[in-house]
């Protein structure tokens, strides 16, 4: 669907009338997968929405073994989740072509004329076992005895054509044998629809991102002046709109730190990397559950007028002709909005296109898209995506279902440089990140592992300087250390728990650990890693500390770094939570007493040895 919508899109087609969605589903998976109905509920959505498509069911009567009904669907038909949406459901006989090609004709002449999907039962058998492979009459011997017995479908049509009087049997064994020849001569038999002048006008040129490296220089800067005009035109919006306080408050406050009155955050830095690259000729697509507002309302990509109800995007009115800005607000689904965003991604690499989870928690409900799409498409099927995916992630004390994103998961799926793991911890990276994505030739998924309650935090900003000056850096050194003489002790992490470290050492005066930064975990930055730790000529332990327990984060992924990095004297130590089948505690109480040991045995109250 995501693929069809961004084809639509690309030729400004309003009427969905130029790109005809097709899917082909077999009866079992039709009516026992759960996305076929999530992507029904999501068929006359605003942000999903391609026009209907066509529904072509080949109803074999067996699903693998299963050919019993009372086994395989509580339902008569298996096409029965289709009229959730009151879509017509159209029965026909696959022994015969002609009524097969009526109910087809019948089909494209609805959804062309309705714009909604429509579904064609094609009732049929599997004259062969599963894949062709195993004996089917083992599970299903009646079944298949008949089958057996059965004429097929060729024979058939024949028959019925001679009877007819349409043609002989000659005439019918000549244009067999004709087909047969051309297949064998390895020919095209089927006939090419597509007209030249029709296609290449929008034809995706995907050249330029065949040979794209994720370590490509590139400059993400913005001027100054450009920051404040930006945030300006944010700002500058309708004088009949009536604001809520609170998001009034937000938007005064950005154009203060536009100014450099206010040090920059996170909303800010993510705001203003939308409006740049939409300035250098990018669209941005956002999709989401919240994503409008932002989960913790910290983004405002809409807003909403407090008498009216009607809602107003700033990022769609920078300037006259600019690409497209959407912020969508999904329907509650994982696997079927993330799949439709990975499918316009591989129609659209000249955009921004974006996936958040309300919490990445809730991510692996669409752990199929992840495990055999977006981290393995490029491999499988030389499919490129430049898909990004938000995932707020960290541990604090909100329970097991609402702290981790499973990073473990995703360095897992790592190899072949196909994708990009990022944890940025400041706004300014968030800002290089986005921008950095677009930038660069490389179209690789970006898998960015977002904040919660760093959103707020009084040490989590940035400064205009950073967005002048700056790029995202792959590594971040101690800001407190200059000289590196006295450090014994480095402490390496990523995300929220280097703030809790860094408030820790300052409240106890510690001089001799030095703390490090991981903001990409994925293509690993093993020269820049090593030449950090190489700083640290006096320092004896290299610690490793996270905020998940020590079987999930990325203790195993990036331990055999830090062992291969290190000097050999040097010894490794973990620092973070025990090993636990739940990701966090459910406990307040508990989760800051965690938290205070594993500081404690990061910065050198107790030994984490490992």
């Amino acid at each position: 669907g995501g693929s069809v919508r961004a084809r639509q899109h690309r030729r400004k087609d309003t009427s969905s009338n130029s790109v005809l969605p097709v899917l082909i589903h077999g009866d079992a998976a039709f009516s026992g997968q759960g996305v076929v109905m999530e992507n029904f509920n999501m068929s006359q959505a605003r942000g999903f929405s391609i026009g209907g498509t066509v529904h072509i069911i080949i109803n074999n009567q067996i699903g693998f073994t299963t050919s019993n009904p009372l086994d395989s669907r509580s339902t008569t038909y298996c096409t029965e989740v289709a009229r959730m949406i009151q879509a017509p459901i159209l029965h026909v006989n696959g022994d015969d072509p002609e009524a097969v090609a009526r109910a087809i004709r019948i089909a494209l002449d609805f959804r062309m004329v309705y714009h909604k999907d429509v579904v064609v039962d094609l009732v049929c058998y599997r004259r062969h076992g599963h894949s062709e492979a195993d004996e089917p009459a083992a599970t299903q011997p009646m079944m298949y005895k008949k089958i057996r017995n059965h004429a097929r479908v060729g024979q058939l049509y024949a028959d019925l054509l001679v009877d007819q009087g349409v043609m002989t049997e000659d005439d019918i064994d000549a244009l067999t044998r004709h087909y047969r020849e051309r297949l064998d001569a390895g020919e095209t038999v089927a006939p090419c629809i597509v007209t030249e002048p029709f296609d290449k006008p929008y034809w995706v040129d995907w050249r330029p991102y065949l040979d794209g490296r994720w370590d490509e220089d590139v400059d993400t800067r913005i001027a100054a002046d450009r920051v404040e005009t930006l945030i300006t035109t944010l700002n500058h919006l309708p004088e009949s709109l009536v604001l809520h306080k609170q998001v009034r408050r937000i938007l005064d406050d950005r154009l203060k730190m536009a100014r450099g009155e206010l040090p920059m955050d996170w909303g800010f830095a993510e705001a203003l990397a939308y409006a740049s690259l939409l300035e250098d000729g990018c669209s941005v697509r956002l999709s989401g559950q919240d994503s409008g507002r932002g989960t913790f309302f910290h983004r405002h990509a809409i807003l909403h007028d407090q008498q009216t109800g009607d809602s107003y995007v700033p990022l769609q009115h920078l300037y006259e002709g600019q690409p497209d800005f959407v912020a969508i607000d999904s329907l509650l689904s994982e696997e079927a909005v993330l799949g439709f965003e990975y499918g316009y991604s591989t129609a659209a690499p000249y955009g921004l296109n974006i996936w958040e989870a309300q919490f990445g928690d809730f991510a692996n409900g669409a752990q199929v898209v992840i495990d055999q799409f977006i981290t393995s498409g490029a491999a499988k099927w030389g499919r490129l995506s430049g898909l990004v995916m938000f995932l707020p992630h960290g541990f604090d004390g909100q329970g097991p279902e609402h702290s981790s994103a499973r990073l473990e998961r995703y360095l897992q799926l790592c190899a072949e440089d196909n994708v990009q793991v990022c944890m940025p911890s400041e706004p300014a990276q968030m800002f290089h990140l986005l921008r950095r994505q677009m930038k660069r030739r490389l179209r690789a998924p970006l898998i960015v592992m977002t904040p919660k309650s760093l959103l707020r935090h009084k040490l989590s900003t940035s400064h205009l300087v950073d967005l002048s000056e700056g790029e995202f850096r792959l590594l971040i050194s101690d800001p407190d250390i200059d000289d590196v003489t006295p450090v014994r002790r480095v402490v390496v992490c990523s995300g929220k728990v280097f703030y809790d470290l860094l408030d820790a050492r300052r409240k106890r005066k510690i001089d001799d650990v030095a703390i490090v930064r991981v903001e990409q975990f994925y293509p690993f930055p093993t020269e820049a890693f090593c030449a950090e730790l190489d700083r640290y000529t006096n320092a004896g332990e290299v610690v490793w500390c996270q905020e998940e327990p020590q079987n999930q984060g990325a203790w195993q992924y990036i331990w055999p770094m830090l062992r291969d990095s290190k000097r050999d004297q040097q010894n490794l130590l973990y620092a973070g939570r025990q090993a636990s089948a739940s990701p966090a505690v459910g406990s307040y109480r508990k989760h800051i007493e965690q938290l205070h040991e594993l500081l404690d045995t990061a910065l050198g109250a107790y030994d984490g040895g490992c």
